[in-house]
């Protein structure tokens, strides 16, 4: 299983990967040098939302055509 996911930082700009345990993730995204360097300098960070998928293969381009939106648009999807 393979999730999409969204992350809002303090800054209030959003994160957009992937991953297959998704607490986990979010805590490296918070909490150590396994996060992206991206959300490290923009903790706390925050899920906001998430899709399931059965495959990487899947997961990866809606990840592509969610990162191709403009943040209006991002806002939108997540409902906010």
């Amino acid at each position: 299983m393979y999730y999409l996911y969204i992350l809002k930082c303090a800054d209030k700009t959003l994160y957009t990967g992937i991953a297959t345990d998704l607490s986990r993730r979010v805590f490296e995204h918070n909490n150590n040098k396994l996060g992206a360097k991206y959300t490290a300098a923009r903790r706390p960070v925050r899920l906001v939302y998430f899709q399931k998928f059965k495959n990487r293969s899947l997961a990866s381009k809606e990840e592509a055509r969610i990162k191709k939106l403009k943040k209006a648009e991002k806002l939108e999807l997540i409902g906010g």
